[in-house]
């Protein structure tokens, strides 16, 4: 049985391939173009394969749709993941026609060719910035929480999940999960795979990087939210949990309809309380600038991830901050 993923060199697509190899017998697709993901990670993950067998790669943009098509034609793809997309907040706000462009016309695009050729499974990696900036009454926020994009980024994720229910709604043979992201953080337990992203933004690999001196110094982008310390709050999880509801979700779909579903822990962590929590494990008294905002933050983002934990069976392991850090530290060592 073959199974597609797309963006599979990059962070969260690399620990999702990882466990399909250690859990399921799938052959596996990776189409990835490789702009912001590494051909090193495709290596690490064909050396986990003890067949040789199992992983087939393409380097290949989604854009050029005829040959997304003749990749097709060459296999038997009936269950996607869709992970390839641009996902930096403040870059979408810069550059937004680059995320419609590559998140949501693309997207479009693979399902058009999905549905031509038989695939009945479609599992999407969405976010919490379809939420927006919720009303403090909705946090934490449900899968029924009124979605209002503030960036281009969320909006086009939002635009991508109308076109994947609208395709199910008019073929009822295409069955989806779409998964909403809180902030994905942390490495691969075993220490084999992590988040190599250059330039990156997120939160926790800017403070591993900051710790181990590979940055002077890092930034807080705004102390003067409407929060306990005046600093964002988010809802961290671990990337090997939010890789594990990957999988119980192409599970889910053989006996259930297509649904959406928050990833997240249920409660949040102030941007200070994660640097703090760096300093810790790393026992690192880094440098730490408090700048302007940047546009298109929302203050407070939590997820309600009752829904998951119940209609899924889905049991997070890792929901531990000091681990989520320590992890992320550990990979940055080996970098």
């Amino acid at each position: 049985m073959q199974i597609l993923v797309t963006g599979a060199a990059g962070y969260i697509g690399s620990h999702v391939v990882k466990q399909l190899l250690e859990q399921t017998d799938y052959e596996i697709i990776i189409i990835d173009n490789l702009c912001t993901g590494f051909e090193t990670t495709i290596n690490t993950l064909k050396s986990l394969d003890s067949t040789n067998k199992r992983i087939k790669y393409y380097n290949q943009n989604l854009s050029e749709w005829e040959k997304v098509e003749d990749i097709f034609k060459e296999n038997n793809i009936k269950e996607i993941i869709h992970f390839a997309a641009s996902l930096v907040v403040p870059e979408s706000v810069e550059q937004p026609l680059k995320y419609y462009l590559n998140n949501t016309a693309n997207t479009a695009n693979l399902i058009q060719i999905a549905t031509k050729y038989g695939v009945n499974k479609f599992i999407f990696s969405s976010t919490a910035a379809v939420y927006g900036e919720p009303n403090k009454e909705d946090i934490p926020v449900s899968e029924t929480t009124r979605t209002s994009p503030i960036n281009p980024y969320g909006s086009s994720k939002l635009f991508s999940e109308s076109v994947i229910k609208d395709t199910a709604f008019a073929n009822e043979t295409f069955k989806f999960v779409i998964l909403r992201y809180f902030n994905v953080a942390g490495a691969d337990v075993d220490g084999k795979i992590g988040q190599s992203t250059l330039n990156a933004t997120h939160l926790i690999k800017v403070a591993a990087e900051t710790a181990l001196n590979k940055r002077a110094k890092m930034s807080i982008f705004g102390d003067d939210y409407d929060t306990q310390d005046g600093t964002c709050i988010r809802d961290y999880i671990h990337v090997c949990d939010l890789a594990d509801a990957h999988l119980k979700a192409l599970k889910y779909l053989d006996t259930n309809p297509s649904d959406i579903f928050n990833c997240g822990y249920g409660y949040g962590y102030s941007v200070k309380e994660v640097i703090d929590t760096m300093k810790k494990v790393s026992n690192t008294d880094f440098k730490v600038d408090i700048v302007p905002r940047r546009a298109g933050d929302p203050s407070t983002l939590i997820s309600n991830n009752t829904k998951i934990k119940t209609k899924m069976n889905w049991t997070p392991k890792y929901n531990d901050l000091e681990l989520i850090c320590k992890t992320a530290l550990d990979w940055e060592k080996n970098l």
